[in-house]
C-alpha cells in the first residue's frame, strides 16, 4: 500500500518535471518554464519566500505591505487608464497625517472590480430608452452607457483633456494640475459625447469614497485602515461585553471575515 502511494507521488513529480517534453518541445517546454523560472518581482529570494518586504503573500492572503495577489485587473484592460484612475482617485481621497490614500487602501482595485461585475453592466437597473444625458438633474440619471463604459470613457477624456491642457499625461501632472482637471470635469466644462463630465465625476467621487471604507472583502479598504482612522469596529454580531463597560471602549475593527468565522 505504501508502495503505492510512492509510485503515485513520485508519477505526479515525474509528470511536472517532464512535461515539457512530452509536449512537444516549444509550446510544453515555454508553458512549464512559465511556471518553473518565472519571478513575480525582481527582490524575490532564491528560495521563492513569498512573504517579502515587496508585499508578498502571508498564509493569510494579504502582504505584509498590504499589497495582495487579488490586486489584479479584471475590467481595465489598459495600464495607462488604469494608472489615471489610480492618480485620480488619490486626489479625491489623498493620503495626509490622518492615514493612508486611495492609493495604498486599494480604491483602484475595488472600482475595477465594482466595473466587472453586475454593478458595472447596470444589470439590475432599468435600460430602455428614452436617454436624455443633457436634461435636467432632476431626471436622474440618464446616459445610455453602462458605469463600466462611463468609466472608460471618462478616464479616457480625462486623459486626453490634460494633454490638451497642460501638453503632458495626467499622471505626469502635479497635484493641483490634476484638482483643476477634476474640478473643470465637475463644473460640466469638459465635453465628453454621450454623458456629461459631471456625471463621470459624481460616479468617480462616490466609487473612491465607497472603496475607502466598505469590507475590505470587496478590494478596497486595505487592511481596515479606511475603518480604522473614522474608529468604526466593522460589522458586529452584539456587544454583550462591551455594553456594560463602565469606561470608554476601543474595539478594534473586525471584517466580514471575522464575521463569519475567520475563513474555512
Amino acid at each position: 500500500m505504501a508502495d503505492e502511494k510512492n509510485e503515485k507521488v513520485f508519477s505526479r513529480r515525474d509528470f511536472l518535471k517532464t512535461t515539457g517534453v512530452a509536449a512537444g518541445g516549444i509550446a510544453g517546454g515555454a508553458l512549464l518554464g512559465g511556471f518553473t523560472g518565472f519571478k513575480f518581482g525582481e527582490d524575490q529570494t532564491e528560495e521563492g519566500d513569498a512573504n517579502t518586504e515587496t508585499g508578498g503573500e502571508t498564509a493569510s492572503g494579504e502582504g505584509e505591505s498590504g499589497s495582495s495577489l487579488v490586486d489584479a485587473r479584471t475590467y481595465i484592460s489598459r495600464q495607462e487608464d488604469f494608472a489615471a484612475l489610480a492618480a485620480a482617485t488619490e486626489r479625491i481621497y489623498p493620503e495626509d497625517d490622518n492615514g493612508p490614500g486611495a492609493i495604498e487602501l486599494g480604491v483602484p482595485y475595488f472600482i475595477d472590480r465594482q466595473l466587472y461585475g453586475t454593478w458595472g453592466t447596470n444589470g439590475t437597473d432599468y435600460r430602455m430608452g428614452p436617454f436624455r444625458p443633457m436634461s435636467s438633474d432632476t431626471h436622474g440619471r440618464q446616459e445610455k452607457m453602462d458605469r463600466g463604459e462611463m468609466f472608460l470613457m471618462g478616464i479616457r477624456r480625462m486623459m486626453s483633456y490634460a494633454t490638451e491642457e497642460y501638453d503632458d499625461d495626467f499622471v505626469n501632472l502635479d497635484g493641483e494640475q490634476q484638482d483643476e482637471i477634476l474640478k473643470a470635469f465637475e463644473a460640466d466644462e469638459v465635453e465628453i459625447e454621450g454623458m456629461r463630465s459631471s456625471a463621470f465625476f459624481s460616479l468617480l467621487r462616490s466609487t473612491t469614497i465607497e472603496g475607502v471604507y466598505s469590507d475590505p472583502t470587496y478590494g478596497g479598504n486595505r487592511n481596515m485602515e479606511g475603518w480604522k482612522m473614522i474608529q468604526y469596529p466593522g460589522p458586529r454580531m452584539g456587544w454583550m461585553d462591551q455594553i456594560t463597560a463602565e469606561e470608554f471602549q476601543e474595539i478594534e475593527p473586525e471584517a466580514l471575515r471575522a464575521y463569519q468565522g475567520g475563513g474555512m
